[in-house]
């Protein structure tokens, strides 16, 4: 069978086709990978006041993240060495003064409106342990409670203020 004879063969366009269906499988997983990253890496906070949003890196976060405490994390079942910023001075060093409530955004689309910021045992957390959170740590950025009181730290229930995974803060003026 001559060369030309042999591209016209059906097994033969067949092969090229699957070849050809191939790669164009490894384009799209590749180009996806690239923009996968962007959201699960979860680098900035976003915070919304109005018709102004401005982009927090992470990172400014970690470098202002002067208070570290140890608490026992419920959701954790063990003490955990937690450092971040009070969450009242940050509100107030973002917005001039303590909005009234604040809309929460995080990074797997849960959504909470919570009130009542004026309150000093609040802080915003970026580092647990000494590392930076991660997605899979309920980061890169968690707001907790420095003192619980009396709460039964086995009923979850009890902690439902607590936001983890934020992506985004929007004042609700």
């Amino acid at each position: 069978m001559n060369a030309v004879a042999l591209q016209r063969s059906p097994r033969v366009r067949a092969r090229r086709l699957l070849l050809l269906v191939q790669v164009l499988l490894v384009q799209v997983l590749i180009a996806t990978s690239f923009a996968l990253p962007v959201a699960a890496n979860a680098h900035t906070l976003e915070l919304i006041n109005g018709d102004v949003t401005q982009q927090i890196p992470v990172s400014d976060l970690h470098a202002i993240s002067d208070t570290t405490f140890t608490l026992y994390d419920p959701y954790q079942g063990r003490e955990v060495e937690m450092q971040g910023v009070v969450f009242q001075a940050f509100l107030i060093d973002q917005f001039g003064e303590i909005p009234p409530a604040l809309h929460f955004t995080a990074w797997d689309d849960y959504e909470v409106t919570l009130s009542n910021w004026d309150d000093p045992n609040w802080y915003l957390i970026t580092l647990e342990d000494g590392e930076p959170l991660s997605l899979r740590q309920r980061g890169p950025i968690r707001l907790v409670e420095r003192d619980y009181g009396n709460r039964d730290v086995e009923n979850l229930r009890e902690f439902n203020d607590w936001v983890w995974m934020i992506r985004r803060i929007e004042v609700k003026w």
